[in-house]
């Protein structure tokens, strides 16, 4: 098993959230300093971890890293 540290960003477009392109990061603590790098221009971002078994292609359930701004229902808190 692997863990995957991602970003999400996401930008207000009129009155709907977009999401961004997701970005990685190599540790826990790199992805919550991208995380609050990126909510200085994003309307909001959500930084989790994830267990990912490449052999069998199962996921963990996301563990939040971080929440910032305004964010779309339905992500993990």
């Amino acid at each position: 098993m692997v863990v995957a540290y991602i970003v999400q960003g996401f930008q207000l477009r009129g009155r709907k959230l977009t999401p961004d392109q997701p970005r990685t990061a190599k540790t826990a603590e790199d992805a919550v300093i991208l995380a609050e790098r990126m909510a200085t221009t994003r309307a909001g971002v959500f930084a989790f971890s994830q267990a990912v078994d490449i052999e069998t292609d199962t996921y963990d359930e996301p563990k939040v890293l971080l929440r910032l701004g305004d964010l779309p229902p339905g992500l993990p808190e």
